[in-house]
């Protein structure tokens, strides 16, 4: 797996899963003993297998010997097809989460949205440090972000008209560069970018930190804090940060990807597609926060 990327992929919910579960056996295909002798249910199970055979005609022989061996979604492995359905699921949760508080009345989408906030926060840190994977907590996380999404969309859609649908067409388009990029191996999630990836996102953390603290305490009047009562020749230091946490959340996807891959090329049961569904949602949150936030900021700046 990816070290040191999304903690959801690095959680024991999916690092552990590195093994299918084992595929059914054949009752006759039993091992013989060290004498080289065959048990006598083993014995019993061939001659069973023998006559039915010849009860069976040469169509039907060739058509069973025909048939290709056992895939991934046969044998209860997660495959990229689980993986991208899950992902679709908690997406239109997502959107529907998002479709309440765009539409509802204004006081009453800032309440949602603070309630998705909160309540997206906590339901991100139980399904990251959940040892079995539970769908209903991963979709119920989507529809409480679409809640806070939905709300902050409103909000600044409202101040600055268009930034909601230029959000959505800008994460979507980092997601599809990002997918691209990755699948044709000219972007890999090597160890020197996840050491660089880590400094970074430990220093943009700390910084957000201490911005919502001064927004907190009123040290900071701005609607974004530090964000944009800063500039650098003139342009806000939030467009810097803008683009870094920008940069930051496509190499997480780029991570997610990794260890998605190697989840399925690992064989990882199943029901692990919902913790890499669970993934890439939380980093397409973040980009999209992260880009509507940037196009505020710029609009802002006009």
């Amino acid at each position: 797996m990816a070290l040191g990327g999304n903690p959801v992929f690095n959680g024991k919910n999916f690092r552990g899963a590195k093994q299918a579960p084992p595929v059914p056996q054949n009752p006759y295909g039993q091992q013989f003993n060290q004498a080289g002798r065959a048990p006598a249910q083993v014995m019993d199970g061939q001659a069973a297998w023998s006559a039915q055979q010849q009860n069976m005609t040469n169509e039907q022989l060739q058509q069973m010997y025909s048939q290709p061996s056992a895939g991934p979604a046969d044998t209860g492995r997660m495959t990229y097809d689980d993986v991208i359905m899950k992902t679709v699921a908690c997406l239109v949760v997502l959107v529907i989460g998002a479709g309440v508080t765009l539409f509802v009345a204004p006081a009453l989408s800032t309440m949602l949205m603070i309630v998705g906030a909160l309540g997206g926060f906590v339901l991100a840190l139980v399904n990251t440090f959940k040892k079995q994977p539970s769908p209903a907590l991963i979709l119920a996380y989507a529809g409480l972000e679409g809640l806070f999404l939905g709300g902050l969309t409103r909000i600044l859609d409202g101040m600055y008209p268009g930034v909601g649908l230029q959000a959505v067409i800008g994460t979507l388009a980092v997601f599809g560069v990002t997918l691209v990029l990755f699948k044709s191996g000219k972007v890999r999630a090597t160890p020197k970018m996840v050491r660089f990836f880590m400094i970074a996102t430990i220093g943009y953390a700390v910084f957000a930190l201490i911005n919502l603290v001064m927004m907190w305490t009123g040290a900071v009047q701005e609607p974004f804090g530090l964000r944009t009562s800063m500039t650098i020749f003139g342009i806000p230091l939030g467009v810097f940060i803008g683009i870094l946490a920008i940069g930051l959340a496509a190499f997480s996807l780029i991570m997610d990807f990794t260890s998605i891959e190697q989840g399925v090329r690992a064989g990882a049961p199943e029901r692990y597609s919902w913790v890499a569904a669970f993934g890439l949602t939380v980093t397409l949150v973040w980009l999209y926060v992260e880009i509507i936030r940037l196009l505020a900021i710029l609009r802002g700046d006009d």
